[in-house]
């Protein structure tokens, strides 16, 4: 975990926490001191492990304070309900990261050619994983810049650059990064820095059930992208690591409007992962 409180007092929103990466996000805010509003639909735990309540707990005991917050992301008025009652409670905001994106439910299309994607597949990932960040961060950038500024931090993909998964994958993570640049262009003299955070392989709980074959390795397998050992994949508290330090950085503003491999900003700041490697993003299929 992030070591030291240095952000006590602080106050964040970390979209679709339930498990994964917005949980890893949570927890390193949680124990660098934070009171952390986690959100997602998830209350009782189901095939995959995770609910809202115990990442909040998880939080409590790291010495955070965590809230958890059932919110359908789709839903505007429970999102602005959300914000709603940060005001209410903290009278101000902090950090926040949008993260909430339905992995299990995309990946019924990782490696589908567009034409066999239906039009429902396209909305379903902007709704949640496009228009969620954008709803989010309107109703968060107020309270922001109330505060003296903050940081939003959009956890996206190299997908936005370079080809991933399928076309729809790739536009919606493109349209997440351009947003990221055009919000902190807005935001440039209002303190708020805004980031796109490129995480590599994330050994999630999802990628978890994926079993050890015979030479007792876990690999998952991208069709027409490659087959990567999860052995050597980033934990979901590595990007969490990262975000923490941007948050604590006087010096954020110069990264502000772009976009980051998690890798990367490690190297900046000298932290690791969990296990104490800085895990490498895997080369980004031909």
């Amino acid at each position: 975990m992030t070591t030291g409180k240095q952000l006590d007092g602080k106050v964040a929103v970390v979209t679709g926490a339930s498990r994964g990466i917005g949980t890893g996000v949570a927890l390193e805010l949680g124990a660098a001191g934070a009171r952390v509003y986690v959100t997602g639909r998830t209350v009782k735990p189901g095939r995959i492990p995770g609910t809202v309540s115990a990442t909040a707990s998880e939080i409590d005991e790291l010495g955070g304070s965590g809230v958890a917050v059932v919110c359908d992301h789709s839903d505007d008025e429970a999102v602005t309900a959300l914000f709603d009652r940060v005001r209410i409670e903290c009278g101000r905001l902090d950090v926040l990261v949008n993260n909430v994106y339905d992995a299990p439910g995309s990946a019924r299309w990782i490696g589908k050619p567009f034409w066999e994607v239906p039009a429902a597949g396209w909305d379903h990932t902007f709704t949640i994983g496009v228009r969620s960040h954008y709803v989010a961060s309107s109703l968060a950038a107020p309270l922001l810049i109330e505060s003296g500024g903050g940081l939003i931090a959009n956890i996206s993909s190299p997908g936005s650059v370079h080809y991933m998964h399928n076309v729809v994958y790739g536009v919606a993570k493109a349209a997440v990064d351009r947003m990221t640049a055009d919000m902190a262009r807005e935001l440039e003299d209002r303190a708020v820095t805004v980031v796109s955070l490129w995480p590599g392989i994330v050994n999630t709980e999802l990628l978890q059930m994926i079993p050890r074959g015979p030479d007792g390795r876990r690999v998952l397998t991208l069709p027409g992208e490659g087959d990567y050992d999860l052995d050597a994949a980033e934990s979901p508290h590595f990007a969490g690591r990262a975000v923490v330090a941007i948050a604590s950085d006087p010096d954020s503003a110069k990264r502000s409007g772009q976009a980051f491999y998690v890798a990367d900003l490690a190297d900046a700041y000298g932290f690791t992962d969990i296990d104490g490697r800085v895990p490498r993003p895997p080369p980004l299929p031909a």
